[in-house]
């Protein structure tokens, strides 16, 4: 596990999934996620899923996200598209809609990317976000990503093209942050 003040990184459980499954379902969480059309995910994809999860990858890794006092899952983090040679990879987050704006996120975010530098000796950490999520976007800049491109008129969501944003940030930019902010 991987301890902040509030929120814990954990494994995923079992008894998570039905909550995870309602959260990822929900239509204002799923379209902020997808670049494709937003359909719900079933049971059986889920359970897929889950017991595809392998600790020993070195693709992927997946996180639950708790709440420290209560040990209530939240939402999920994960790590993907690991390129070891060049020493990147990317992120993503979701939160369930009442756990939104509180600080959670973005203190796991900062827990995934400590870990991402600290654990995996990686250099840099990259995400994509929908320009139309900019609560989203406000956390991540919070976190210390920056903006590094524009991927103009990628995505159509209600009835309008919007943009997608690529964000990232270097080690050498994480620990000089940490140092001066006491980002964790």
């Amino acid at each position: 596990m991987i301890e902040g003040k509030f929120v814990r990184l954990r494994e995923y459980k079992r008894e998570d999934l039905e909550k995870a499954r309602a959260f990822i379902n929900n239509f204002e969480i799923k379209k902020n996620l997808i670049l494709g059309i937003p359909f719900p995910l079933r049971v059986e994809d889920e359970i897929k899923w889950y017991e595809e999860i392998n600790p020993h990858s070195e693709k992927s890794y997946s996180f639950a996200i708790e709440l420290k006092e209560i040990e209530e899952y939240i939402g999920g983090c994960g790590i993907f598209n690991i390129n070891w040679k060049n020493s990147f990879c990317e992120v993503g987050i979701f939160l369930g809609p009442e756990y939104l704006s509180k600080g959670y996120g973005a203190e796991a975010m900062k827990l995934l990317v400590n870990f991402i530098f600290t654990e995996m000796n990686l250099n840099k950490v990259r995400l994509s976000v929908f320009s139309f999520n900019k609560r989203a976007i406000r956390s991540y800049e919070k976190v210390g990503f920056k903006k590094e491109g524009v991927l103009r008129e990628e995505i159509y969501r209600d009835g309008k093209y919007w943009d997608v944003i690529v964000m990232g940030i270097l080690k050498r930019e994480w620990f000089d942050d940490k140092r001066d902010e006491n980002v964790l």
